[in-house]
């Protein structure tokens, strides 16, 4: 099993540059646009979480999949 990073959509406010992006060690976070949500590429997380602790809105959660 492998520890990643999801959004809770009814969560996030979509309104401004997502904080979570810059603390992702590994650039499994991204944001196409400044007020959009940020998508996780699955196959780049680590698991670490550190999204989920910096996210304002608690809209990044980490999940078991696999």
């Amino acid at each position: 099993m492998k520890r990643i990073a999801k959004i809770d959509m009814n969560k996030c406010p979509q309104d401004h540059a997502c904080p979570a992006v810059r603390v992702c060690p590994v650039g499994a976070l991204s944001q196409d646009k400044k007020n959009a949500a940020p998508f996780v590429h699955e196959d780049i997380c680590i698991g670490c979480g550190r999204c989920a602790m910096t996210c304002p809105k608690k809209a990044l959660y980490m999940t078991q999949e696999g």
